[in-house]
């Protein structure tokens, strides 16, 4: 089966409203150990997305201590989290809330997509986790890097079984061991005869929608090419009306 964003992301969300202050973001970030979360309105409706990254570079552009700012984090780890997190964060004109901090609009998915699509997704806009939202926009999970590369760690085995029985037995319907599967790292060999031409590009692009499939490679050929329009031969008809009558 498939696996959908839904099926792999994290319920429990660590979000932040987005009137939060620094301090308080800073404060979320440490407790919980993450890196980065999302910024919600009154509704649970994301707005944007806040990290580290952005808390530290704010800091360093504030202060002009890029050393003092790379130390802030970590150090609310260790418990400091009060004194120098409101040091760090007061100062006139410094913006203080989540709102003010966080990158907007947020990049988000749906819980049905596919994982491997949220992976395109998260690697064509180069962020770290995904925030999940249902069909009103309000937030239900969050999917990290980590959650999605979880499909590439399906065995050789487990794609060969699921390539054999799923696509080429279930969606295409042929006959056992007309396609021999192959698979190694994740590249997957098809090798056999179709009786169609069309169904090779078919059987390509099924097999390349399963979980854990990093390649194919096709060896397949077939018996009848029905991407060609038919000839048509040019009909004869005899006009019997010629012959001479008796």
């Amino acid at each position: 089966m498939t696996l959908i964003v839904g099926q792999v992301m994290t319920s429990e969300v660590v979000g932040a409203h987005r009137r939060m202050s620094f301090k308080d973001v800073a404060r979320l970030l440490a407790r919980y150990r993450i890196s980065g979360l999302p910024v919600v309105d009154d509704d649970d409706k994301v707005v944007g997305v806040i990290s580290e990254t952005d808390l530290l570079r704010r800091q360093a552009a504030g202060s002009g201590r890029g050393p003092r700012a790379r130390r802030l984090l970590p150090s609310l780890r260790r418990g400091g989290a009060g004194r120098r997190a409101e040091r760090g964060g007061a100062g006139p004109g410094r913006p203080t809330t989540a709102e003010q901090l966080m990158s907007s609009p947020a990049v988000t998915v749906h819980p049905e997509l596919r994982v491997a699509d949220a992976a395109r997704v998260m690697e064509r806009h180069g962020v770290e986790r995904l925030p999940v939202v249902d069909e009103e926009d309000r937030l239900i999970g969050i999917a990290t890097r980590s959650d999605l590369l979880r499909v590439f760690l399906r065995t050789d085995e487990e794609i060969r079984r699921e390539v054999e029985d799923e696509v080429m037995g279930r969606a295409l319907s042929l006959p056992p061991h007309t396609v021999i599967v192959s698979v190694g790292d994740g590249v997957v060999t098809l090798e056999g005869r179709l009786e169609h031409r069309s169904r090779i590009p078919e059987a390509i692009r099924l097999t390349w929608r399963v979980d854990g499939v990093v390649g194919v490679m096709s060896g397949l050929t077939y018996r009848v090419d029905d991407t060609r329009p038919a000839e048509r031969h040019p009909s004869h008809r005899i006009d019997h009306q010629w012959l001479p009558e008796r």
